[in-house]
């Protein structure tokens, strides 16, 4: 499971990554909230401070979900009225952990949700005339039955996660490969490239400076 730390407190944010890590998650740390908002929905969970630097971490939460950016948030801040806790949970936070917090505690929840997020996932995936079985690993064309490798599944599950809505090179890269984005790097148009001759060519839409798309029709 990838976790991903937004905190922009560095010794906070290093013990978080250390102690996840210990327990056996792939875990990656952002400081900014400009970064969670291109990052986030990569991840299976987001732990999600409040106080960054450059946006409101409820200002994040609120424009993730207006992007139907789906993943589980669990805000972890200093923030401890109850007004603040409510605002968080009605903006669409999954659970709210104030800070001095037992990282015991933290572990549970972060188990609590990752468990309800695995139970109510879709397993099948379709597009147009694309369809995805995640559980059987099985890529559709049709009817047809689509020989693909893991990368090219994983590629196209992340178009197909957000139908008709454009993914840059940098999302792609940080969902499917899990590295920054590399300017120099041209491994997510080689990908496409393998897919729409699988799959046909109008299948994954180009958007010319921005990024690619699963066509919808």
């Amino acid at each position: 499971m990838r976790l991903l730390v937004v905190e922009d407190e560095p010794r906070v944010a290093a013990f978080l990554v250390k102690g996840l890590r210990a327990q056996g998650y792939v875990v990656e740390a952002v400081g900014t909230g400009r970064e969670a908002l291109e990052r986030a929905d990569g991840f299976d969970l987001v732990i999600l401070d409040l106080g960054l630097p450059d946006i409101d971490g409820t200002e994040v939460l609120q424009r993730l979900r207006a992007e139907g950016v789906q993943v589980p948030v669990i805000v972890l801040t200093a923030r401890a009225d109850v007004h603040d806790r409510i605002h968080g949970l009605d903006l669409g936070a999954d659970d709210y952990v104030t800070k001095p917090f037992a990282f015991g505690e933290l572990l549970a929840r972060i188990r609590a949700r990752l468990r309800t997020q695995t139970r109510s996932a879709r397993t099948v995936l379709e597009t147009g005339k694309i369809r995805l079985d995640l559980a059987t690993h099985r890529a559709y064309v049709g009817e047809r039955v689509v020989d693909l490798t893991a990368r090219e599944f994983a590629l196209l599950a992340a178009l197909m996660h957000r139908p008709g809505q454009v993914l840059s090179r940098e999302q792609l890269l940080s969902r499917v490969w899990g590295i920054q984005f590399d300017p120099g790097s041209n491994v997510v148009d080689v990908y496409i490239s393998l897919l729409r001759k699988k799959l046909g060519e109008e299948v994954i839409e180009t958007v010319r400076g921005v990024g690619y798309r699963i066509a919808t029709d």
